[in-house]
């Protein structure tokens, strides 16, 4: 049975400027991610430096904005300075996060560079685990010192002259996280005044860069969100964002819970944004801190078994296990195992654009987001091969015409339910009552004179009449609707069937007197374009 929906966009109900980097992806070598698809120097494709470039065209053709690297947990016990210069020289090393041999033949420069061939901004995590201040300085020192220096010197004397110029420095990933080596979990304030001296000196070295500290590493944690208003208060007026991590989870199957888990991400945003304008009254300081959503995903998975009334040991019990027939793992970059997610390709695009919409409703205050499969969504690939999956229409849709100002849509729609559940000890979510079956958001921009709206039919049940109301932008023409929507919900898109999965054009969308009607399909996801008439 068909439903209704009615979306309302007006030009003075604005939220605010929509960053380019809003969309952007995350690298960490975790399996096969550098080992096999960045890196291979036995690709058929592979360039004089080892990287695969069908992966660096495909990314490049797809418009990467940016890309948060080299991780992630990876960063809290890796030395840079053992991964530049000849190959023959450097340094193998345990990652003790994942278990595996770094052998450094991708190291600083050649991520670096990596990024530089796809086209996208470099976004660098730094040692705040086992590194320190002394670190940082010389890390900046090479990165973006024009020359004059050892550490400038040196990056010349490896083959770039130029420098890098990295803009956006994480200081450290997840420091509140016992899995996290060198971590900061019982001593918030310790991490804040380390912040502020690593911030400090590191401006010092270069007055043109920002730097994000760690919040939470996710609502779940015992001691959120105290531990970051004790961090952001030492270290308040020498950083300029907090770093946001988020992986929602729901039981395999239930829609319900999986698209209308957006709605946790709005509630952990909007806290933190609470908690950053606290401090801000706190401190007496004229300036905004802003949010860097840096890592995040949506996935289904199995219900755990539980264990109540053991409280904050629950966190602990995960973090710190130690299996004695644990073996570390050595990737071979050219023995890169096929790896298949579960479920079809319309279900990773309708999570990945229920979250970026969250996002866009706070595009005022989140001005960075590094999905952490946002490499495979633009650029999908296994051992031989890349092609583009069901999300690399949604993200690049979101890319090409999320610009100019994030607008406030008026949603009137049915809605739905989302039961209290918890998937194991940590991650329990609450009861969600009255969620809009029907999500949006609205970007327009008025110096290029267009008007974009991106609609989420999340019913699988039902499709929906659509009304939308743009009559207050005179003078714009409707465009086009394009749907992403297949019959099949576990069709795939590969290299043998590319288009298993594409956009449409809707042409039943009919427009008047500034009225939009159309149709949503069950779970599609909707780009719907104005442009202002000449």
């Amino acid at each position: 049975m068909a439903q209704k929906a009615k979306i309302t966009v007006h030009p003075l109900f604005t939220v605010g400027e929509i960053s380019p980097r809003l969309f952007s992806t995350f690298l960490e070598p975790i399996g096969t991610m550098v080992n096999g698809t960045m890196y291979n120097p036995k690709h058929p494709t592979a360039d004089e430096q080892g990287f695969r470039q069908d992966f660096i065209k495909g990314l490049k053709d797809a418009g990467m904005r940016a890309v948060r690297l080299p991780g992630g947990n990876f960063v809290s016990c890796w030395d840079w300075k053992d991964s530049i210069g000849p190959l023959e020289n450097r340094k193998a090393h345990l990652d003790m996060a994942w278990h595996q041999y770094v052998t450094n033949e991708v190291g600083h420069d050649e991520y670096l560079q990596w990024a530089e061939k796809t086209g996208a901004e470099p976004m660098y995590t730094i040692n705040l685990g086992t590194g320190g201040i002394r670190d940082a300085i010389d890390l900046v020192e090479y990165t973006n010192h024009e020359g004059g220096t050892y550490w400038s010197d040196l990056r010349r004397r490896y083959g770039h002259e130029k420098p890098y110029g990295v803009k956006t420095w994480y200081l450290g990933n997840e420091m509140d996280g016992p899995w996290q080596l060198g971590s900061w979990d019982k001593d918030p304030r310790g991490y804040g005044v380390t912040c502020n001296e690593v911030s400090k000196a590191m401006k010092w070295v270069d007055e043109s860069i920002e730097t994000v500290v760690c919040a939470s590493s996710a609502p779940f944690m015992d001691h959120y969100p105290q531990w970051e208003e004790e961090v952001l208060t030492q270290c308040y007026e020498t950083v300029d964002y907090i770093s946001l991590h988020h992986y929602h989870i729901a039981p395999p199957g239930d829609f319900r819970a999986l698209l209308g888990g957006s709605v946790f991400y709005e509630d952990f945003i909007n806290t933190e944004i609470a908690m950053c304008d606290l401090v801000q009254a706190k401190m007496r300081s004229p300036k905004k801190i802003m949010i860097s959503f840096d890592e995040y995903g949506t996935m289904a998975r199995p219900n755990e078994k539980l264990h109540p009334g053991r409280g904050p040991h629950n966190m602990a019990e995960t973090h710190y296990r130690f299996d004695p027939a644990r073996k570390y793992v050595r990737h071979d970059p050219d023995k890169m195992d096929h790896r298949e997610f579960p479920g079809g390709d319309m279900l990773h695009a309708l999570t990945l654009g229920s979250t970026q919409l969250a996002f866009l409703h706070h595009a005022d205050r989140v001005k960075i987001g590094c999905m952490t499969g946002g490499l495979g969504a633009l650029c999908a690939s296994d051992h031989d091969h890349v092609w583009r999956s069901a999300s690399y229409y949604v993200m690049t849709q979101l890319m090409r015409y999320a610009k100019g100002v994030s607008l406030r849509t008026a949603v009137e729609s049915e809605t739905f339910d989302i039961p209290g559940y918890a998937i194991n000890d940590t991650s329990q979510y609450p009861d969600r009552e009255g969620v809009n079956w029907v999500d949006s958001a609205g970007a327009w921009d008025g110096a290029d004179g267009t008007l974009n709206l991106f609609v989420l039919n999340k019913n699988p049940d039902a499709s929906c009449a659509l009304e939308l109301d743009v009559s207050a932008f005179p003078g714009y023409a409707f465009e086009t609707h394009t749907e992403l929507y297949s019959e099949d919900f576990e069709a795939k898109n590969s290299y043998e069937t590319p288009d298993a999965v594409t956009p449409r054009e809707n042409k039943g969308a009919r427009c008047q007197d500034g009225i939009l009607r159309t149709d949503l399909k069950p779970l599609s996801w909707n780009l719907i374009r104005f442009r202002k008439s000449s």
